[in-house]
């Protein structure tokens, strides 16, 4: 990513009335118009949000080094599968503020000597990233995230098991035949899963197939699931269903999310933490 502009935290040109937006949020709504509507263009983006030529140019070169979208001659275009997956080095740019806070209280859940599951994402990348700083003397982690067993390799205190199988360069995870049958062997006292979408109807989605196989399996031999996921999950469907929300115990999420929403997931039983 470029270093950032005298723009990278908030938009400068912001128009009267108009809220600032953060560059994570921004990038976020140019991703969700160009999937809406499969081509963006310079001046469109500038009139939308309010700010300079250069920082859209910028939003979009850095979103076309990581493969979400299509640069075009004074736009963007939708890649083709961008509707289905983003790269995780994207991921990690959006709603950062929001995985932090919900990765530090989804850590404060954990205790001595659990056995834990993270799933692969940037939000329970957050939660590993927490599990630094517990004081803890004995912790299993089982995770299938390439990522999140780097971020643990090195404290003495936590055994990590990786789960082996296919490696998902777009998010650093491993799935498929071989993973689900390590995973079958394991079990969890809680299961920290990240979501591309949470919907009432539909339940937990993500783009993958595969990941959402082995997702469901991590759900079935986990004691405790808690879904960890900003606000901007809520209300999206993706390809692929993981679960119902039936099967998840809480979740750990900000307060963009809407009350009526979060009336409805209390009225399934389902205890949610706003952080």
């Amino acid at each position: 990513m470029t270093p950032p502009n005298k723009e990278s935290t908030t938009s400068r040109m912001a128009t009267p009335g108009q809220p600032r937006l953060l560059v994570e949020e921004r990038r976020q709504k140019i991703l969700d118009l160009v999937e809406k509507q499969s081509r963006v263009t310079v001046p469109e983006l500038v009139k939308r949000f309010g700010v300079s030529a250069v920082t859209v140019r910028g939003d979009l070169d850095a979103l076309s080094r990581s493969a979400a979208v299509i640069r075009s001659h004074g736009g963007a275009l939708k890649r083709v599968g961008a509707l289905q997956d983003v790269p995780l080095n994207v991921k990690e740019t959006l709603h950062h503020g929001e995985k932090v806070r919900i990765g530090h209280a989804a850590a404060q859940l954990i205790r001595d000597n659990e056995i834990v599951m993270l799933d692969s994402g940037t939000t329970t990348a957050e939660v590993a990233r927490h599990i630094k700083f517990l004081k803890l003397k004995s912790l299993t982690v089982i995770t299938n995230a390439l990522n999140i067993a780097m971020e643990l390799a090195n404290l003495p205190h936590v055994r990590v098991i990786m789960i082996g199988g296919i490696l998902r360069q777009m998010s650093y995870s491993m799935v498929g035949p071989h993973a689900e049958h390590t995973l079958r062997g394991l079990n969890a006292d809680r299961l920290f899963l990240g979501v591309d979408g949470l919907d009432l109807d539909i339940g937990l989605t993500t783009p993958d197939v595969l990941e959402a196989q082995l997702n469901a399996m991590m759900i079935r031999v986990a004691r405790e699931v808690i879904v960890v996921a900003d606000a901007s999950k809520f209300g999206r469907r993706k390809l692929s269903v993981i679960a119902k929300l039936e099967t998840v115990h809480k979740v750990i999420t900000d307060d963009k999310v809407p009350p009526e929403t979060v009336a409805a997931l209390k009225a399934r039983s389902i205890e949610v933490v706003i952080v």
